[in-house]
């Protein structure tokens, strides 16, 4: 017998989202300014973001945010699209600067750009850009705790947004990779309402304020001491080593692309890929 799940909810920001769209048709409120920052990551937040389905990328680009850099989907390159940067800094409007990837203390690593002979590195721009931002958002692990990035041995100093800025205030929203529904859900919330409520992690709560173990499909098992002994066991997999009861994020009901799997439902355990810590202090990912 399976712990009954709640019904997918991917619609979960949609109001909010769609409450923002309508202010800013109204002209209620003005489209804000959007820098989309690549550090260094595996870009699995932005193949996220560009599969996502309900919302879509376009109708994030389209009809949220005018955004004005984001290197791997526009056509600019080079120094022509990095003067689109410097261009943003100048205008006026509110401006929200999104961040994936972990950001190297160390010279010369993750250069995103050379401007007039000048490399630029990730820590350099992110200074630049950071000051004339409204609002910062850490999209995925390495963005939000450093992640993968900073895992031993971390050669290039890697940190997480937050502490590269240090006296800014920075909203994390995690996951390797982070449901595009998470991301679009925060920045409608933030369109519509402003600044949401965080935990003290800084995450949004309504998409961090639980545990996966909460809505595990499995929690059934759990709570009558039933665990499985071995992977493809129907039972819960917390003796295995899955992470699900201190990991917080909203897994078992946004799914990605609207479908039904997740890892629990795939016979694997959670990892804890969204937890501050990730990966070093989530090892091993299993136990036998």
């Amino acid at each position: 017998m399976k712990c009954p799940v709640r019904e997918s909810k991917n619609h979960i920001p949609m109001p909010m989202i769609k409450n923002a769209i309508e202010s800013i048709r109204q002209e209620k409120i003005k489209k804000p300014n959007c820098i989309w920052l690549e550090a260094s990551g595996c870009f699995g937040q932005i193949i996220s973001l560009l599969n996502g389905e309900d919302p879509d990328a376009m109708y994030f680009l389209k009809e949220m945010v005018n955004v004005t850099f984001f290197s791997s989907i526009m056509a600019d390159q080079g120094e022509y699209a990095y003067e689109r940067i410097l261009k943003t800094l100048e205008s006026d409007g509110d401006l929200i600067l999104i961040v994936s990837g972990a950001i190297p203390l160390k010279e010369n690593c993750a250069i995103v750009a050379t401007y007039k002979g000048e490399k630029i590195s990730a820590l350099k721009l992110l200074k630049t850009i950071a000051p004339k931002a409204k609002y910062i958002i850490a999209v995925g692990t390495c963005a939000s705790f450093g992640g993968p990035t900073a895992a031993r041995p971390n050669l290039s100093r890697a940190v997480d947004v937050s502490t590269a800025l240090r006296d800014k205030n920075v909203i994390r929203v995690p996951g390797c990779p982070t449901n595009p529904v998470w991301i679009l859900g925060t920045i409608g919330y933030i369109l519509s309402f402003g600044k949401p409520e965080l935990d003290n992690q800084q995450r949004p709560v309504t998409f961090y304020g639980i545990t996966i173990h909460d809505n595990c499909e499995r929690r059934y098992y759990f709570d009558n001491e039933v665990f499985a002994t071995k992977f493809g066991d129907k039972e819960c997999m917390f003796k295995l080593g899955c992470r699900g009861p201190i990991t917080k994020t909203l897994c078992p009901v946004n799914r990605w692309n609207q479908s039904d799997n997740w890892p629990i439902g795939d016979n694997t355990t959670c990892i804890g890929c969204a937890a501050k810590g990730f990966p070093d202090d989530m090892e091993p990912f299993v136990r036998f």
